[in-house]
């Protein structure tokens, strides 16, 4: 070990005697001060815009690194091109063949004068990093440390590279370019033979490029952490290898014989630490931001036995393109927090073609047919058509029909139970965690049943017209549909009792009433403790009331309206110019929000009822959102009926319940108080519930049946939808992925500090660099 650390020590002087290793931290320190002032004064910036801030560790560590990890790779070469170059050309090698060192020495000696340097040049990051820490409010250092430490295994796998490079020629520049082309190749190897079961795991491993990400974004993975040491130790044995051929002047086919074995190792080493079974991970973030939340790691943990994953590829689906078999790992990347808590997990991919019957590849592929179609499909994407089974073979697979045969996933138990986890027609389109967690969470429970009244002209759910509740229950390409949320959607009529597995009953603007006998069988549903959501109308009221009565509420007559507003804007007309001089533009006419528009605010006591509830209450309390009912009927508490009585939703003290008039398009309405109009706030949505037996009923009434339908989704309809069946099934769907919020939310610093930062570390720091190099320079010049 002495005579590693002499030549590691010469080695390191010989780098600071000559200008190479100043100029590399100079430029190096200059370029990262660059990018961490310019982070601080974007963050300084929003901080005085009264921009909320969250999350500053991550966000300063994380883009400074990220940047470092994009041109680090260019100062590595200059390092590493003279390590052995140098020695070779001079002749200077024989007196280290002559003494009695071992090649490995020499190579370790040379490799740790590297390792030195690596920490010199990253102490400069740890500065940016320490000042950080002043001038953040609680800064996560375990998370900043993380991303160093990447870093730095990173320059340790781009020295062994160089120092490698550097042992095959005596040129230093053929050494620094060498070894540029070597890390292009290993940045570029992940894109070779991804079509390719085996090939693909090797090379997708063997890349390089963003090795370092996951310990920047605050998580340590053993895959990473042993690809940095497995590579390391390969291009440092090939080096020693190489030294080995040299001094005895060994046959080629020897030399490249022991580099194939050597390869051939490193690359089994690499297959398998890189297995999900033996994998280990640590989570350094303080709020654990990187790791499954709480919940979605108890639903994996309920999954017991055996997991697969089926991916079902339609050939004809837009969707293709992100499971074509060379896009395969990074399909599987974005599943790669849940396989870290179930790595038994089994995937398989199947292709097959069908037409949807959507028109869709008809305008695509006019005149030709579906397997010709195919083939042009294949041929685009440079994948084999005879991949693609046809649709008699999948039919005996699989009914897909259910899916629109879309790109689909099926996840399957070893026990039997399976379901569907879909993609969405959004920008993210993969499914987050709160919908894989939902889908999981199918696997080891029974969904909550969310059943539709039918039968008296209620609002239908296959309905995909703006008064339909198709989107919000069982939009399957809808992230945001109940399906998709753990919820099963049916549609049940009152001609039979209803079955013990509803687990909520919406009954949404029925236009006939009940029979009798239905009626009958509602209450039998009522008294066995089933939760009920009712929807009523404006004009509905004779239908609605009988309803509602035995909770001890009714719908008011008439509807609730507001006053006409509206602003006048003046825009010149297309023919200004034809006004007389002096003449001013006609205003334009005023744009005026319906009187029946209703924009209820969440009240404080409803806010208590979820975790989403409690969101719809804080936005509207920062923002002004609301959730919007065109058209609403005034609710009412007549007689206590037992049950414990909440107002969710309340409209404005300056509406009125509006008796007279019903067409609010044409006519203006006015207070008319000589008939009982008077303005205040009224109910529009109530939340009952009672103890029934062991269980809580839970009843929501509303004035409005619009908010929820397909026109309406969007903004807070969609979470007080969302809010509504989270309460009714006592919190369990839609699954609650929520993280702490981070601590690390201010910033100690103004945009004249960041100023002042700036020269200090992009100029006044790097000087002193500098004058260093020139002292010593100077100094060994007069020597």
């Amino acid at each position: 070990m002495k005579k590693i650390s002499k030549i590691a020590l010469v080695e390191l002087q010989s780098f600071f005697y000559s200008p190479v290793a100043w100029l590399v931290l100079i430029v190096f320190t200059v370029q990262s001060a660059m990018v961490f002032a310019d982070i601080l004064e974007r963050l300084a910036r929003d901080q005085e815009l009264k921009m909320s801030l969250s999350n500053l560790s991550l966000t300063i560590c994380r883009g400074m690194f990220s940047k470092v990890q994009e041109y680090l790779y260019f100062y590595i070469p200059l390092m590493t091109m003279g390590l052995m170059s140098r020695e070779l050309s001079s002749g200077s090698i024989k007196l280290l063949y002559s003494s009695p060192v071992t090649n490995a020495r020499i190579i370790l000696g040379k490799y740790l004068s590297m390792l030195l340097y690596g920490l010199i040049m990253l102490s400069v990051l740890f500065i940016f990093v320490a000042w950080s820490s002043c001038i953040v409010k609680n800064f996560d250092w375990p998370a900043a440390l993380s991303g160093l430490l990447g870093l730095y295994l990173l320059l340790c796998a781009y020295a062994a590279i160089g120092l490698f490079m550097s042992s095959l020629t005596s040129y230093q520049v053929v050494a620094a370019i060498g070894t540029l082309a070597a890390l292009a190749a290993l940045s570029l190897v992940q894109r070779f033979g991804q079509e390719y079961d085996l090939i693909r795991e090797i090379t997708w491993w063997l890349s390089i490029s963003g090795r370092a990400d996951e310990s920047i974004g605050g998580l340590l993975c053993s895959e990473d952490i042993l690809y940095f040491i497995i590579v390391s130790a390969l291009f440092l044995s090939l080096s020693i290898a190489r030294l080995k051929a040299i001094r005895q002047k060994s046959r080629w086919t020897i030399s490249l014989a022991k580099y194939a074995t050597l390869f051939i190792a490193a690359m089994l080493l690499g297959y398998v630490t890189s297995r999900p079974r033996l994998m280990a991970f640590h989570d350094a973030t303080r709020e654990k931001q990187r790791t499954l939340t709480p919940v979605s790691q108890e639903i994996i943990r309920q999954v017991e036995g055996g997991l697969t994953m089926t991916v079902y590829v339609n050939a004809l689906d837009r969707g293709l393109s992100s499971v074509i078999p060379r896009a395969r790992k990074a399909d599987m990347e974005r599943f790669a927090q849940f396989i870290r808590f179930k790595p038994e997990t089994r995937v398989k991919y199947v292709y097959y073609y069908t037409n949807p019957g959507n028109q869709g590849v008809e305008r695509r592929y006019p005149g030709l047919t579906d397997l010709q179609a195919v083939g042009k499909i294949a041929k685009a994407w440079d994948v084999d058509s005879t991949l693609f089974m046809p649709p008699s073979e999948i039919d005996k697979l699989i009914d897909l029909s259910a899916e629109d045969y879309r790109v689909v996933r099926l996840l399957e138990r070893e026990t039997g139970q399976k379901t569907f986890l879909r993609m969405f027609d959004d920008m993210t389109r993969y499914p987050s965690e709160a919908e894989i967690s939902a889908a999981l969470r199918r696997l080891v429970m029974k969904a909550p049943v969310v059943a539709f009244l039918e039968g008296h002209g209620e609002r239908d759910i296959l309905d995909a017209g703006d008064r339909g509740y198709f989107r919000f229950s069982c939009n399957k390409p809808s992230r945001a549909s109940l399906v998709n949320q753990g919820f099963d959607c049916v549609t049940v009529n009152l001609r039979q009792e209803l079955p013990d597995s509803v687990s909520i009953l919406v009954i949404a603007d029925p236009r006939q009433p009940l029979t009798p006998d239905e009626r009958a069988r509602l209450d039998n549903y009522i008294a066995r403790g089933g939760n009920l959501v009712i929807l009523g109308e404006p004009r509905r009221q004779q239908i609605m009331n009988p309803l509602i009565e035995p909770f001890g509420a009714t719908f008011l007559p008439g509807q609730l309206a507001h006053r006409a507003t509206g602003e006048e804007v003046n825009v010149p007309p297309a023919n200004v110019s034809s006004l007389s001089p002096g003449r001013a533009a006609p205003a334009r006419p005023r744009a005026t929000v319906p009187q029946d528009f209703i924009r209820p605010v969440m009240k404080p006591e409803g806010a208590s009822l979820s975790r989403l509830h409690e969101s719809i209450h804080a936005v509207g309390r920062g923002s002004g959102a609301r959730v919007l009912m065109p058209g609403c009927a005034a609710l009412e508490r007549v007689e206590d009926k037992g049950f414990r009585v909440i107002t969710l939703l309340e409209s404005d003290a300056r509406g009125w319940n509006e008796l007279e008039t019903t067409n609010f398009i044409e006519d203006t309405a006015r207070v008319n108080p000589a008939i009982g109009e008077t303005p205040r706030a009224y109910p529009v949505a109530l939340a009952l519930s009672r103890q029934v037996g062991d269980r809580e009923q839970k009843i929501m009434i509303t004035g409005d049946a619009d908010c929820f339908s397909n026109e309406r989704l969007g903004g807070l309809n969609s979470n007080f939808i969302m809010a509504t069946f989270l309460w009714m099934s006592d919190g369990e769907m839609p699954v609650d992925v929520r993280r702490p919020a981070t601590i690390d939310n201010a910033l100690f610093a103004t945009g004249a500090d960041v100023k002042m930062t700036r020269r200090v570390l992009a100029i006044i720091f790097p000087s002193i660099l500098l004058l260093s190099c020139l002292v010593l320079w100077i100094r060994r010049r007069g020597r």
